[in-house]
Parts: C-alpha cells; sequence; structure tokens
C-alpha cells in the first residue's frame, strides 16, 4: 500500500473503507476458511484419532511449501529493508532517533516475548512431533555454527538449508547498493519487482492454508487429545495479556513519564481505529486515520510524515511477541526446548529479518520458519501447527503493533520539541474534537511524506 498523504481522501483509502463496509474481501474468506478447518481439525481429532494421525502429512505438505519460499524473502525483504534504513537515516535527527527507538521496542518485545515462554512454558505436554535433536560440544558448535554462515559460492546460499548463508549475502548485497548510490537504484528496483513476484507466489500457497492447518491440527489432536486444546488455548490467553501488558504497562509507561499522557486516554482517542483494524484484522487500514489523528493531537507533520511510515516498516512490537512466543510454544510441543543461546540467537536473528516484508500477508509466517529452519530445523513442521492459531492472534498483533506506532509518533515528537502538550491535554480531553466528517484533523493541511523516505506498507493481521 502507497502511504496516503495524510487527508484520508485517496482512492486507496475510499476502497478500503468501502472494502470494509460492503463486504468481505478474499482474504477474510482466508481467514474464516482457516478457523473453520481449525475447529473441524479439533473434532476429528477427538472423535477419530487414528484417522487424524494419519492426516499429519496434510500439514507437513504446507510447511514444505513455505520453506521452499524462505530464501528468496529473505534475501528480498532483507535487501529492500537495508534501503530503508539508509533512506531513513537520511531524514536526519528525526529519521535516526526513530529507528533507534524502533530497535530499541523491537529487541524488547522479542525478549518479553522469551520470558513469558519461558515462565509459562506453552505447548507443555503436546505430542506433536517424535523428532531429536542433539546440542554438540559448545566450543566446535560455536566455530562451526560462525564459520557455516559463510556459504561456498555465492550462489549455494539459495540452494541450501542455511537460512543465515542467504541472511549474510542479502546483506552484503544491501549495503553493496547502498554504496552504489544512484548506479544501484535499477538493481533495487529489479529487487522490488522480484519481491513482488515472490510474495504473490507465496499468497498462492497461502490459499492452502485452511487444509495445512486441518491436517496438523486434526493429528496434533489426536495425539494428546483435549491437552493439544489446552496448549493452544494457553499460548492464545498468554499473547493477549502479554500484548496488553506491553501496551499498558511498559509503553504506557514511557508514555506517562514523558508526556505526562494517560495511555488510557489516548486509547480512547483512537477508539475508532482500534475497531476498524478488529473489523480488518490488519493496522494498515487505519494508517491514514493515525496521520491525521497525531497531527490533529498537536505533532508536527515533519514528525508524523516520518516516524508512522518508518514504524508501520520497523516497529512491529505485537509481531514481535508473537514471534518468540510462537518458536518457542513449538519447540516446548515438539518435546525439544531451546537452548538460552539458541534462543538468543533466533532473537537477533528475528530482529533482522521481520525486517523490511511489513504488509505482507503470510510474511510473519514465512519469518517464524526461518527462524527456526536457520538455529532448529528440526522444528520447522511445528510451523503447521500455528498456522491454525494463527489466525486467532491476528487481531493482537495488529492492535499492538498500531499503539506502538501511535505512541512512538507522540515520544518522537516530545524529544525533538514539536508536541504541542497543550493542544494534545485539550484534544484528550474532548474540547477539540477530531471532525470526522471531513476526515480533517485540524485546518493545517496534510501530512507531507519526506522524499527520502518512503514505506512498502503496514503490518496485516494476517502475517
Amino acid at each position: 500500500m502507497a502511504l496516503s498523504n495524510g487527508r484520508g481522501t485517496t482512492p486507496a483509502t475510499h476502497d478500503e473503507r468501502k472494502r470494509g463496509i460492503r463486504g468481505w474481501d478474499k482474504h477474510t474468506w482466508l481467514y474464516v476458511s482457516v478457523i473453520i478447518a481449525v475447529l473441524l481439525g479439533i473434532v476429528v481429532g477427538l472423535a477419530a484419532p487414528e484417522f487424524a494421525q494419519g492426516l499429519e502429512p496434510l500439514g507437513k505438505g504446507f510447511v514444505a511449501l513455505i520453506k521452499m519460499m524462505i530464501a528468496p524473502i529473505i534475501f528480498c525483504t532483507i535487501v529492500i529493508g537495508v534501503g530503508s534504513i539508509a533512506k531513513a537515516a537520511t531524514v536526519g535527527k528525526i529519521g535516526g532517533l526513530a529507528l533507534g527507538y524502533f530497535m530499541l521496542m523491537s529487541t524488547f518485545a522479542l525478549g518479553i516475548g522469551l520470558v513469558v515462554g519461558n515462565i509459562i512454558h506453552p505447548g507443555e505436554g503436546l505430542n506433536m512431533s517424535g523428532s531429536s535433536y542433539e546440542v554438540e560440544g559448545e566450543a566446535s558448535h560455536t566455530t562451526d555454527f560462525v564459520l557455516g554462515i559463510i556459504p561456498d559460492t555465492f550462489f549455494s546460499a539459495f540452494t541450501g538449508e542455511s537460512v543465515l548463508q542467504v541472511l549474510f549475502i542479502a546483506l552484503l548485497v544491501g549495503f553493496a547498493l547502498q554504496g552504489l548510490g544512484d548506479k544501484g537504484k535499477p538493481i533495487m528496483t529489479g529487487i522490488r519487482h522480484l519481491q513482488t513476484l515472490v510474495f504473490r507466489v507465496l499468497g498462492m500457497i497461502l490459499w492452502l492454508a485452511p487444509i495445512g492447518a486441518f491436517g496438523a491440527i486434526a493429528a496434533v489432536v489426536g495425539k494428546t487429545g483435549v491437552a493439544a486444546i489446552w496448549g493452544l488455548g494457553l499460548l492464545m490467553i498468554a499473547f493477549y495479556i502479554t500484548c496488553f501488558l506491553f501496551v499498558v504497562v511498559l509503553l504506557g509507561t514511557l508514555l506517562y513519564a514523558v508526556t505526562r499522557i494517560n495511555v488510557f486516554s489516548l486509547i480512547k482517542y483512537l477508539g475508532r481505529e482500534y475497531l476498524l483494524i478488529v473489523g480488518t484484522s490488519s493496522s494498515e487500514s487505519a494508517l491514514p486515520r493515525l496521520i491525521a489523528k497525531m497531527e490533529h493531537l498537536g505533532v508536527s507533520k515533519p514528525v508524523v510524515g516520518i516516524t508512522v511510515p518508518t514504524g508501520y516498516s520497523f516497529n512491529l512490537d505485537g509481531t514481535a511477541i508473537y514471534l518468540t512466543m510462537a518458536s518457542l510454544f513449538i519447540a516446548t510441543g515438539m518435546g525439544q526446548p531451546m537452548s538460552i543461546g539458541e534462543q538468543i540467537g533466533l532473537l537477533v536473528f528475528m530482529i533482522i529479518a521481520s525486517k523490511g516484508a511489513a504488509g505482507v500477508t503470510g510474511a510473519g509466517l514465512a519469518t517464524l520458519a526461518a527462524g527456526l529452519q536457520a538455529y532448529r530445523p528440526d522444528l520447522v513442521n511445528g510451523v503447521g501447527v500455528i498456522v491454525g492459531i494463527d489466525r486467532f492472534m491476528s487481531e493482537g498483533r495488529a492492535i499492538t503493533n498500531f499503539s506502538g506506532n501511535a505512541i512512538a509518533t507522540i515520544l518522537i515528537g516530545t524529544w525533538t520539541k514539536q508536541f504541542d502538550a497543550e493542544r494534545a491535554k485539550a484534544v484528550l480531553g474532548g474540547e477539540l474534537p477530531f471532525d470526522e466528517s471531513t476526515f480533517a484533523g485540524d485546518d493545517h493541511g496534510p501530512a507531507e511524506e519526506p522524499a527520502a523516505l518512503t514505506t512498502g506498507g503496514a503490518d496485516t493481521g494476517t502475517r
């Protein structure tokens, strides 16, 4: 989705609003189909356990298709992500401060996901696989691991099974293209076109998600029984609670400490946007409204124009929490918990790999599979179970991502002294209501998109 100019009157915005009013689009049908498939899988697993276990290849086949797309997805998104970071950095103090804040918050979110996952042990007692995994001697393992990141040839990284080799090549290419300047633009454009093709193929594969989810859930329930349902439910509940605490406690405390704004008053102010996100399972649908409302709140146009689009690509707190909790759920459910070293390595990988693919349906699932493929290849098949409950957690990811970006915009505005605190007090107090009829938050025009910055989209709940 192209970045709105902030007026909220672009054709794309009208299309989004009409789509939410007139009926379901194809992605909504896919969403519902996966939920139905999960419920059917649970019924079959409980009613016919032996038959259900025989459906496991359906889930494995779907995961194999996802694995097939990992290398091109990681390469394209990392190369483009490096370019986006460089562009954001060129817009000066605001861009640099925003990027630093986003990286810090993403790391916090990933870390919180790991901490919660280690405390509640989601997936414990499940029988997702009989796979085994042995850790070699620490010294030789570390040496082999580091040397293994370097591929034999430039192209062999794309034909092997090491995702870290692809990541290594992608980072080299990304920084090399930045060094080429204008000469590298045609190559970057070509990679963007390749990314469009790759995600088109991924979108086709995702239409098989209901079949994969049905087979995977049925097999797990058939092996484990009611305990599987409890394990899946525990993960979803823990995820939503973690996201709520992250927004209210961590971000809310930071917001109040810096601006003296109560996070609940901000949530109330953005109430319509939250309803829109829940209805569409995507924070992207609320992007134009967030731009307008942040300006109306008193954040300057330059800060809004830089922070919001950059945040939609780089500040995905809900997705970060989901990635780490889902990884630990799979590891525990397959009876092979991750070591602390593996968890830290996975965290670092997720920080890098989750950038640059924002707004693309299925990208989060591919990133999860890529992280497991890089550090624990024996756990990748567990992604088939996650795809089933992924849909139930999409709104939580989207709302958390949206909240994080709204709070970040106010914080960046305050730190750069481009935030009118008195106006914000009046707006949140109801004295200066947002004009819904004209979709204009104030009388000073739209937010300008910085020429040096573009965004590849926003988070979608179905990722």
